[in-house]
């Protein structure tokens, strides 16, 4: 087993973790604005997801995807629509906060919307539709899994990544979603909602601007 070939890998990925972008941003709405069971719901989503690609990538298949021009316009498209769908939906509610900010009663049905079926859902297509994911993870393991690495370590790249991510998104979405904590980050709602929309949004137009 390559010791030194999974702490590269786990310090690549915690890094990759920590940057902001969709899945972050998805992890801070629902903590923010949803039950905890959902917020952990949709970290455990994004988590699932994140072993997906690694899967994905380490049997090759993420490369085929990739190879064939026809397949790879197919998942972009897809992850394009998906994430504009959910950035627009974003941008949606911080109109109707805007709306009934002024109302305490009406402004908490805005929140705990969701199950947390519909959490880990969510969590799970923001990152499996995203192609940057898809191509992070391409990118890592054809620079770093070589065919001479044996099978137990490839095995544990795959749990060491997905440990690391349940960790770090459970983290955030059991921080947040603490009462105290949501009800001080309330009146922030909108913003956050705006942000998370405009980030959600600018993906899918870089995801569709690469096309043409």
């Amino acid at each position: 087993m390559d010791l030194s070939l999974l702490v590269s890998l786990a310090v690549i990925h915690s890094v990759a973790l920590a940057s902001p972008g969709p899945d972050f941003a998805l992890v801070v709405k629902m903590a923010s604005q949803e039950r905890r069971v959902t917020a952990v719901a949709s970290a455990i989503g994004i988590s699932i997801a994140i072993l997906l690609h690694t899967l994905l990538s380490l049997t090759g298949v993420s490369l085929i995807i990739k190879s064939s021009n026809t397949l790879f316009i197919i998942v972009q498209l897809a992850g394009a629509s998906y994430l504009g769908w959910m950035g627009i939906n974003a941008i949606i509610s911080t109109l109707q906060n805007f709306k009934v900010r002024h109302t305490e009663c009406e402004t908490a049905q805005l929140f705990h919307k969701l199950t947390p079926s519909q959490g880990f859902m969510r969590g799970l297509y923001t990152n499996l539709l995203n192609p940057k994911a898809m191509v992070f993870f391409i990118t890592l393991f054809s620079a770093m899994i070589t065919p001479e690495v044996s099978l137990a370590t490839k095995v544990c790249a795959a749990i060491i990544l997905l440990v690391l991510s349940l960790i770090w998104f459970v983290f955030i979405a059991l921080v947040l979603s603490k009462p105290s904590i949501q009800e001080k980050i309330r009146k922030a709602t909108p913003v956050i909602n705006l942000l998370t929309g405009i980030l959600f949004v600018s993906v899918a137009f870089i995801i569709v601007s690469g096309l043409f």
